[in-house]
């Protein structure tokens, strides 16, 4: 496995997002249009995407949230790869990464249903914390927090 340190301009992060992107659709149904206006690429600075073979395989990024906090955006692993710990890699990477950059705690966003989802965070070191900015009231939201 190679992982790439890079930015939203780069083709694999677009085509894997592309794919994550049509895979929300689906699980948001109706409410899709709300989630999908906080999940633009436009100018990601820190971004990456894991390999597999020279596949591109998993994709995650990090975007700064307040002055010491970045909120982890963007992750996902092609059905091919998952259930190899690329969830995992990614997480670990975009959380070393940030701290690097003298973040000090890591937030993020996903559904309550994607329990996949759910379980890579926890058993990274995330918890979970009251839903924030745009999430807050959103039912189907639930939010995370890690110390770097």
């Amino acid at each position: 496995m190679h992982i790439l340190r890079t930015d939203s301009a780069n083709t694999d992060f677009q085509n894997l997002v592309k794919s994550l992107d049509a895979t929300l659709a689906e699980h948001n149904g109706e409410d899709d249009g709300f989630f999908a206006q906080f999940n633009t690429i436009d100018t990601i600075k820190n971004c990456l995407v894991a390999y597999i073979d020279g596949i591109p395989a998993a994709c995650g990024a990090f975007k700064p949230f307040s002055e010491d906090s970045v909120e982890i955006k963007r992750m996902f692993t092609h059905p091919e790869f998952r259930k190899k710990g690329l969830g995992s890699t990614i997480v670990k990477e975009l959380a070393g990464w940030a701290a690097e950059l003298n973040f000090k705690k890591a937030i993020l966003e996903t559904s309550r249903d994607l329990k996949s989802a759910i379980s890579v965070y926890e058993k990274n070191g995330f918890y979970k914390i009251s839903n924030y900015g745009q999430y807050v009231g959103i039912e189907q939201s639930v939010c995370y927090e890690k110390v770097l």
